[in-house]
């Protein structure tokens, strides 16, 4: 199966890399993309032959977020479609944190927002050394909305309160002490450390293995319909707001927002 949005790629011993493939868009998601890894992540998890899955970017960064046209075009529409399209992308993480095989996301260049998210719904994320992150929803009048669970599983939430709201930027060393990747690679080591996470699984039992990180997941922080949909209303709520319509609109302009401190005044 082809993808728009996505590289595919499963070998013999059952490993599946998944490339974002929008590069010219530094792998922003789309809503095209959210769908197609929906799709993906239900087709991956009936495919029996399917033993582990690394999710990489393509391009000079991982993931910078969601993709602004897409967002602006939320902050104009109206409440249903707010709604239906906040839930495709909660949908989306859902699917991708319930998969019933490990997930590897491997990192490198930036991780922001939605690309955060990416990372603290996998099982394991490496980054390399110079990467950078950021939550950066506020900077452009929106919140960490559909990838707040999942984010405050991963850092707890004293931890995740020092990045969640201030759009702070920050690197690999941080991010790893944060608990959103596990481990730091050089550049020439990338593929000995994806080897390092990967190998383990292939000499275990699949069933065995979905069902332990079933499991976990029931053992850690309630992640169910209600606090989902909970999120997918805060996001709507958030798509209505003048501040959602005016910062992404003066992200896409290239101008200051009115609160940036570079000029954009009060008004």
């Amino acid at each position: 199966m082809t993808y728009d949005t996505l590289l595919v790629d499963r070998d013999a011993r059952g490993v599946a890399r998944v490339t974002l493939n929008l590069p010219g868009k530094r792998n922003a998601m789309s809503g095209r993309m959210i769908e197609e890894l929906t799709h993906l992540a239900g087709h991956l998890a009936t495919a029996p032959e399917t033993r582990v899955i690394v999710l990489e970017g393509a391009g000079k960064v991982f993931c910078a977020g969601g993709d602004l046209a897409w967002m602006q075009a939320q902050t104009a529409a109206d409440r249903a479609t707010r709604i239906a399209e906040a839930r495709k992308l909660a949908l989306m993480l859902r699917a991708l944190n319930e998969l019933p095989v490990p997930l590897i996301s491997v990192l490198h260049g930036g991780a922001f927002g939605g690309g955060v998210g990416l990372a603290c719904v996998s099982d394991v994320a490496l980054a390399a050394r110079d990467c950078r992150f950021g939550l950066t929803e506020t900077r452009l009048g929106l919140i960490p909305a559909t990838i707040g669970p999942y984010v405050v599983a991963r850092m707890g939430e004293g931890k995740a309160r020092r990045v969640f709201m201030s759009s702070r930027l920050f690197g690999a060393e941080e991010a790893r002490d944060l608990g959103i990747v596990a481990g730091l690679f050089e550049a020439a080591e990338r593929e000995a450390a994806v080897a390092a996470e990967v190998d383990p699984y292939l000499s275990v039992a699949p069933g065995a293995v979905a069902a332990a990180k079933a499991l976990a997941r029931s053992l850690g922080p309630r992640i169910d319909d209600a606090v989902i949909e909970s999120t997918i209303a805060r996001l709507a709520d958030t798509w209505e707001g003048e501040e959602a319509a005016h910062g992404i609109a003066a992200f896409l302009d290239r101008r200051p927002a009115r609160w940036s401190g570079e000029g954009g005044g009060q008004g």
